[in-house]
Parts: structure tokens; sequence; C-alpha cells
């Protein structure tokens, strides 16, 4: 029996040491690989070129995760057919046959357009909240909340002055 404690030993050390070395690895490989914009030019832009390039308020919102006041975004009253577009890079993000009326203040959407958007945690506000950012410059857009109309259930929140509409 002691033989086979020892081989059991052996056998849970290795797999230890191999789920670490994968956990360590294989993310940074699969992420690479799986981020179409890994190598885009506006992952290397500068603070100070996002300040230059951004009017304030975007760059409060979109490079140091800000939220614009609530009932304050122009794009609230908009419905024209269109695409709405990351402030940063022009990525569009959402198609305006998405958005819908939330009563929250904020331009809301329930569906992003697919590889568009990025999501962490968010702990800011003392609660698990799930952040969303552009996929392609990395900036902050907003939250995305499981109370949306169907067919998604979701709630993209999106701060106004992190993008833009371009209409169809």
């Amino acid at each position: 029996m002691s033989t086979m404690s020892i081989d059991r030993r052996h056998f849970l050390m290795a797999s230890a040491v191999a789920a670490a070395t994968a956990a360590v690895t294989a993310p940074g490989l699969a992420l690479a690989a799986a981020d179409p914009y890994a190598a885009s030019p506006f992952r290397k832009l500068t603070d100070a070129d996002w300040r230059k390039k951004l009017p304030g308020p975007s760059y409060a919102v979109l490079r140091q995760e800000d939220t614009e006041r609530p009932g304050t975004s122009a794009l609230l009253n908009e419905h024209r057919k269109g695409t709405f577009v990351c402030l940063g890079c022009d990525l569009p993000l959402f198609k305006s046959d998405t958005k819908f009326e939330s009563g929250t203040g904020w331009p809301s959407f329930f569906r992003a357009i697919p590889g568009a958007v990025a999501s962490k945690a968010d702990y800011k506000i003392g609660v698990a909240r799930n952040e969303y950012h552009c996929a392609q410059c990395l900036g902050h857009q907003g939250h995305v909340f499981d109370d949306g109309p169907r067919p998604t259930g979701l709630r993209y929140c999106n701060n106004g002055v992190a993008i833009r509409f371009v209409p169809a």
C-alpha cells in the first residue's frame, strides 16, 4: 500500500506541475492566437497620444474607465439606421437595430457585433460587474447586464462619449 501512496503522490504532484505550467503558457498562446487585434496600432498608442486624439470626457471614459453622467448623451435619441463605432479606433461595435430604450440614461444595446468587445470583471463599486471594452483599442465602453430584452436578455450600457454614430 505504501508504494501505491508514493505513486499516487508523484502522480498528483506531476499533475499539479503540468496544470500550473499549462495555466502559465497556454492562456497567453491562446489569447495571442485568438485575438485578431493583438497587433493593432491602436494598442501601441501612448497615454499622451490618446490625450491628443480624444476630447477630455471621451479620454476619461475610454482610457481611464470613467463613466459619463446619465442622460447627457446625444446618442440617447439616435434612432436612424446605421452603426455605432468606437470613438477611439472606429471599430464597429453595435448595429442600430440592436439599440433599445433602457431608461437608464445611457445608450443601450442588446447585442454587440461578434468579436467587437471583450469583457472583464469590475469591482470598483464593491460588487462584481461585467465591464466591456473595444476589442481593437481596448477602450472602456461600459458594462453589460443581464436585464435586457429578448432575444439575448443582455443590456450593453454604453457611455455615449465612447462611441459615435455612422448613418447607413
